[in-house]
Formats: structure tokens, C-alpha cells, sequence
């Protein structure tokens, strides 16, 4: 079976500046998922599509018939980061990993639980797709291992901040300059004990369907900081929504106020974080040439 790149994946690793080891594995992903099926003795079924925007997705069935999905994910969206996350994370509130080798081969090859793709919590009403998803979120906050190697929410915003310092838009240098001194404010001020493994890009549509369970978060990029930093991309959910509601910005803010109570986290510190995410998120937008996204994401930021 041929394993050509989903046109979704290729357009997504476009958007970004291309790196030699990016271009290497984008050339040699049809070989490293024969590789992958003939290291695991997996059936394949066929190639998700369209897939994700940092993976190939393909269903396959294990030696012993069970249903998984191998993902095979290029170096720079970090796959032994998400290896290790799913290994500590056990299957409680992701989908289990299944692989049996402590490390990555070296080809950006996961296999895991198969859950259904096509359902996930926001095929439910919003309240309750909400509310499952804070309670999928919740079950994947626990400390992160000893001596872990995992980046931290100031590793990985710092490097976002000196990308949104280099945004030349006037326009949106107020929510730049707004977003990057609550950061400032926000790591100068983390509370004692705060410190938890994060999955750290997740939304609803990361929230599938299971079977021994209702509900499991596949797709994490893993970073270990303070809960509300998570929380705050939940936040901004469905957000092509708000903006077209008369009461979207009054919406937006109620749910924070939700979102922090029934999580138990603190109220500015989710609405900061979810301001430097919203506005780093828009500018990222903007600069890889989608501007309704990047349109979106500021005016939801500006109500903050």
C-alpha cells in the first residue's frame, strides 16, 4: 500500500520554515510507515484523510487483530516527547500507547489505541462538550516524571515570544506588547507546587471517542508548567462561534470564569495566559498566510 503524504500535512509543514531534517523525513515517509508496519507485523486498513496537520495517520490492526493507529510524526513536532507522555500518562485520559520499545526508532513512529476519529466532544451541545472536555483535561494534569526532559511552558513560550516580537502590523502591536508583559507578569508569578504535565495543545477536537472509556485526548505536544496554560486553549474553543455572536465577548469572558472555578485554577491567570496564547496564535497566523484565522484569533484576544 503506498503511503503518500496527505496534501493536509504537506500544506501544514509548508506554512513554517522547512528544515533539512523536516524535508528528509517528508521525503522518506512512505519507506519509514513500511517500516513501521513490517517492525509492529501490522495489517493496514487505510490512511486517515485528511488527516492531521503534524502527522501521517494510518488504522491499522496489531498482530493480534486489535484496532490501533500508527502515527508517524517528523522530528520537529517532538515524537519522543509525546512517546513519553503517553507512557506516564498510562492511558488515564489519553489514548494508551501500545508500542513495547522504551524509545523511538528513530523514524517519529507511535503506535496507539485506536479511538473514533470522527466523533469527538464537539459533535455535543457546547455546555456538555465543555464539560467533558474539562474533565479529560483534568484527568491528564499529574506531576511529570523525575529527571524528565520535557519542555517548560517558559522554554516554549520564550521562544514564541521572540517570534511575536518580530510582528511589524501596528495594528496588532497593543495585543502583542499586552500578551508578552502577561507572560512576563504570569512566570514571574507562578504559585508553589504548580508544576504538572500538561498536554499542552489541547481543544475539543482533541477529545475522541473510546471504548473503555467515554472520552480520551489523543495529539498531545507536551509541556510541564502550570494547569492554566493548558486550560487556556480550551478557552478559546469554537472560537469562529464567538466572534459571530452579538454576545460573544461576553461569552468568552463568563468562560473563563467557568472554566477556573470548575478546574480550579485562578481566574487571571487562565485570562492571561489565554491572551498571550490567543495573540500568539493570531500572529502565527498571520505571518504563515492565513489572515481569517489570524483576524479571528485577535478580535477574540481584544476582548480579554
Amino acid at each position: 500500500m503506498a503511503f503518500e503524504p496527505p496534501p493536509r500535512l504537506v500544506r501544514a509543514l509548508g506554512e513554517t520554515p522547512r528544515d533539512a531534517a523536516t524535508d528528509d523525513w517528508l521525503h522518506r515517509l512512505p519507506e519509514l510507515a513500511q517500516e513501521a508496519v513490517a517492525r509492529w507485523e501490522l495489517t493496514v486498513e487505510r490512511v486517515q484523510v485528511p488527516g492531521g496537520r503534524s502527522s501521517l495517520v494510518v488504522l491499522v490492526r496489531t498482530r493480534e487483530g486489535t484496532p490501533a493507529v500508527l502515527k508517524l510524526v517528523p522530528p520537529r513536532s517532538r515524537p519522543d516527547s509525546e512517546r513519553a507522555a503517553l507512557a506516564h500518562w498510562g492511558g488515564l485520559g489519553a489514548a494508551r500507547l501500545l508500542d513495547d520499545v522504551a524509545e523511538a526508532a528513530g523514524d517519529g513512529a507511535l503506535l496507539v489505541e485506536r479511538l473514533q476519529r470522527d466523533v469527538s466532544v464537539r459533535s455535543l451541545p457546547e455546555a456538555k462538550s465543555m464539560l467533558e472536555a474539562a474533565g479529560t483535561l483534568r484527568r491528564l494534569w499529574v506531576p511529570p516524571p523525575a529527571s524528565h526532559r520535557f519542555e517548560t511552558v517558559a522554554e516554549r513560550t520564550g521562544r514564541q515570544a521572540e517570534a511575536m516580537r518580530s510582528c511589524a502590523d501596528p495594528d496588532v502591536a497593543p495585543l502583542v506588547a499586552a500578551a508578552l508583559a502577561a507572560r512576563e507578569e504570569l512566570l514571574a508569578s507562578v504559585p508553589e507546587g504548580a508544576e504538572a504535565l500538561l498536554h499542552g495543545t489541547f481543544r475539543q477536537s482533541k477529545v475522541l471517542a473510546a471504548e473503555r472509556v467515554p472520552w480520551l485526548a489523543v495529539g498531545p505536544d507536551p509541556v510541564v508548567g502550570e494547569c492554566a496554560f493548558d486550560l487556556a486553549r480550551l478557552v478559546r474553543d469554537r472560537v469562529e462561534d464567538l466572534i459571530a455572536s452579538p454576545s460573544g465577548a461576553a461569552v468568552a469572558r463568563r468562560r473563563v470564569k467557568r472554566l477556573a472555578e470548575a478546574l480550579e485554577v485562578d481566574q487571571e491567570r487562565l485570562r492571561g495566559w489565554t491572551l498571550f496564547r490567543a495573540v500568539e496564535s493570531g500572529v502565527r497566523a498571520q505571518r504563515v498566510g492565513r489572515p481569517q484565522d489570524a483576524e479571528l484569533l485577535l478580535e477574540f484576544a481584544g476582548w480579554l
